[in-house]
């Protein structure tokens, strides 16, 4: 059984640690939501592939950590160093937004059951890159994106939420890209909330959300509320 109901200790706020390798949109969503207190929890570090990422700055240096894959021997290399660095802050969830790295087995066994990541697709559609583009070859009449937990496997994680939208006549890639992330912010905060509150279990591969069993992701509402 593996429990994903991490709770910070009494009195005190969820622990969130986030990988990011760009401007950090999803990040800033998770700053706003403490800042406005709808999200019981701290940002403790942020942790980047890229020394130039934005995303790093919306944090004080001390909670920085960010190197260059290229400094190191290998890829397991890297992530054994960012490791130590994460488990340093020692966070109660990991958060994957925006990180383009895929991430090693021993880095996803070593955080396993606090390790969640948002995908801008309807999980298991469209694993990987080019989402966006892929959706539309296909004519989905939807596309969405997807919070899941994650596992060795690219994108194979159990879904815990997803929020759609609606793929219109003549959509571009980039349209539909800014539709989607559009509802990755309220999405990812509100699978937060459900995780910080320790609302969810996994047991065996299946999720149990306030001890029922999850047969299906939650689906965001258009109050921004995670529904069955």
């Amino acid at each position: 059984m593996t429990s994903a109901g991490n709770t910070a200790s009494a009195g005190s706020r969820s622990r969130i640690a986030v990988l990011a390798s760009g401007r950090g949109s999803n990040l800033q969503a998770i700053v706003d939501a403490i800042a406005a207190g709808t999200l019981d929890a701290e940002v403790v570090a942020v942790l980047s592939d890229k020394p130039e990422a934005s995303a790093l700055q919306k944090v004080a240096p001390e909670r920085r950590w960010a190197r260059s894959p290229k400094d190191f021997a290998d890829r397991a290399a890297f992530d054994a160093a960012m490791g130590d660095a994460l488990a340093a802050f020692a966070p109660d969830w990991v958060v994957c937004a925006g990180y383009m790295r895929i991430l090693g087995e021993a880095f996803v066994q070593r955080f396993a059951g606090r390790l969640v990541n948002i995908h801008p697709s309807l999980l298991p559609l469209y694993k990987g890159l080019h989402t966006h583009a892929r959706a539309l070859e296909a004519g989905d009449a939807e596309a969405g994106a997807s919070v899941h937990f994650v596992v060795p496997e690219l994108d194979a994680g159990t879904v815990l939420a997803q929020a759609r939208v609606p793929v219109l006549s003549g959509d571009t890639a980039e349209q539909l890209a800014q539709r989607v992330l559009a509802v990755e912010h309220p999405l990812l905060i509100a699978s937060l909330q459900w995780l910080v509150a320790g609302r969810v279990t996994e047991r065996d591969g299946q999720l149990e959300v306030d001890g029922h069993p999850l047969f299906s992701p939650l689906r965001l509402d258009c109050a921004g509320q995670l529904a069955p």
